[in-house]
């Protein structure tokens, strides 16, 4: 079984593993029509291996009316034509595995497209045999919506039916209806379209929102947040944010449901799951989820946030303690619904120190606790697209126009060529968004022979970290509070301690070291600079320092 070499764990591979998440619309368009597709992943496999990943996630491909591209499933059990077909898929596997990388797909198992199948009978009458596989419920006495709650992409959670002259909820879009996981027969159903997938020699699951998949049957309403006002004094722009969103995800049921998910993946052994998690005490909801025999690793959108200073990392992570000692996280900073890390965790930075810190940011990923979640065009270094409105396609950008433009700017295509190839070699057509302008210097082609490159630069991090001890891959872990810039931490094994030193701020700083770790061996890679006199370590700006005791 392939796998990282750091994992000693019988099957664990995915433990402190690299997993390389691909945009399959924005990754590489093999048929010409300006959409990426199965093909195009299949071709760009071998740079895929030469990054150095242990997985790969891909984002939905199933077939789909596409209104929240692919995140709205018509049927589970199929590829969308846009995307190839089965035999394509199974080519992806076979060509992945022969290459040592396991293939993780996204499921989305909280709600479906309102072109299912099986919404398209619910929501017929109140007695039919898929009437009670969606959530429905009655209107007010006055008709409005049966209570408080709010979409993720604003306004009511709530959408008229005429047929059945009842409301359906909706977490996410109006097409996106949320299936009812209380019924039994729903479980059922999705448990076995996981076993479909599996059956076809698939790794593991990215499981979409995992925590939206029960709802509170009491229908209460969720409490008011207080508003937190922006530089401008004016309130949140999505009415989402204006409430404790208690009783319409995160339910006590969910973590039933996961334990029978987790059963049916110990039928493959190996394979494994990764939850999205999204809720108001999020560490919490991670560490319930990743113990109990649940969930193998999560991810919280704590890393995805715009602050990145040393203290907020500090926190998060002390925040995290739980997760890291009983269950797995697995670190994420940027993928396919926030803007790009380059852009988001470099404001106030020249574009030199920004380049300096990416690597950064890698480095500190790779050396806590957890896996780790790359997004396709972070090895590049690939800073957050502008994309004008008449080329926008994320309804939720749309819908939220100007205050929010939405996702489509981390989600361009990928850039491959620049030498006068169309589209930076993404398609010879127009692709479904623009690639951006500001890509076509950081293409592949540029950067593959530049070993100072930010494809290089994570490669060779890449390596590095696969060399290192077996030991650290569950080694305990240990936050400083140093109350400055620095972010420190120590990671410790029964046979070795790891003390890591990252220089997140502005300017240059020194720390000294604890007796320790003095005259210990410095494992820093190459490219960090910084020095070490005795027990004082000198970081500049983007500098970090690796120590290993053993």
């Amino acid at each position: 079984m392939s796998g990282n070499p750091n994992s000693t764990h019988n099957g664990e591979w995915w433990r402190n593993s690299v997993i390389y998440q691909i945009y399959p619309r924005s990754f590489c368009d093999a048929n010409g029509d300006g959409i990426g597709d199965l093909q195009g992943i299949c071709q760009k496999l071998d740079y895929v291996k030469s990054i150095g990943v242990d997985a790969i996630w891909i984002s939905p491909f199933f077939k789909s009316p596409m209104v929240d591209f692919g995140y709205d499933v018509s049927d589970y059990r199929d590829v969308d034509p846009i995307f190839g077909s089965l035999e394509d898929f199974d080519r992806v596997i076979e060509g992945a595995h022969e290459r040592g990388i396991k293939v993780i797909i996204d499921q989305i198992l909280s709600h479906t497209s309102d072109l299912h199948p099986w919404f398209e009978e619910s929501r017929q009458s109140r007695d039919n045999p898929k009437a009670d596989w969606y959530v429905w419920a009655d209107a007010k006495e006055d008709g409005s919506a049966p209570n408080n709650w709010m979409s993720n992409f604003g306004g009511s959670a709530w959408r008229w039916c005429t047929r059945r002259r009842q409301y359906y909820l909706t977490n996410f879009l109006r097409e996106q209806p949320d299936l009812n996981l209380h019924n039994p027969e729903v479980q059922e159903q999705l448990l076995a379209d996981l076993r479909f997938w599996l059956d076809r020699g698939v790794d593991g699951f990215r499981l979409d929102a995992i925590n939206h998949a029960f709802h509170n049957r009491s229908l209460q309403d969720n409490p008011a947040r207080p508003v937190k006002l922006d530089a401008n004094g004016l309130p949140p722009v999505n009415s989402y944010e204006y409430q404790w969103h208690i009783h319409d995800k995160s339910q006590p049921e969910n973590l039933v449901f996961l334990q029978r998910v987790r059963e049916l993946m110990n039928e493959y052994p190996g394979s494994t799951t990764v939850g999205e998690v999204g809720d108001d005490n999020t560490h919490k909801i991670m560490a319930e989820y990743t113990t109990e025999n649940r969930l193998h690793m999560a991810y919280s959108f704590d890393l995805l946030s715009e602050d990145c200073s040393a203290q907020f990392l500090r926190d998060t992570l002390e925040k995290n303690r739980r997760v890291t000692e009983e269950g797995w996280p697995c670190w994420s900073i940027s993928n396919h619904d926030v803007p790009r890390s380059f852009s988001r965790w470099n404001k106030g930075f020249d574009a030199d120190t920004a380049m300096a810190r990416a690597p950064l940011f890698l480095l500190m990923q790779l050396m806590l606790r957890g896996s780790v979640c790359l997004y396709q065009g972070e090895e590049l270094g690939l800073p957050e697209a502008e994309v004008a409105f008449e080329d926008l396609q994320d309804p939720y950008g749309i819908n939220l126009w100007p205050e929010f433009k939405g996702r489509d700017g981390c989600r361009t295509p990928m850039p491959w060529f620049n030498g006068g190839e169309i589209n930076a070699g993404f398609s010879k057509v127009k692709p479904w968004l623009p690639v951006a302008e500001e890509h076509y210097h950081l293409a592949v082609s540029l950067q593959e022979d530049d070993q100072h490159s930010m494809l290089n630069r994570f490669r060779a991090l890449l390596k590095w970290h696969a060399d290192l001890s077996p030991a650290l891959a569950t080694a305990d872990q240990n936050i400083i509070d140093t109350a400055n810039d620095l972010l420190i931490f120590e990671r410790s094994s029964e046979t070795e301690r790891y003390f890591v030193v990252l220089n997140l701020g502005h300017e240059a700083a020194s720390y000294t070291l604890p007796e320790a770790f003095v005259g210990a061996e410095d494992i820093t890679p190459a490219e960090f600079a910084g020095s070490v006199t005795g027990e004082t370590v000198d970081l500049p700006l983007a500098g970090a320092r690796v120590f290993l005791r053993k």
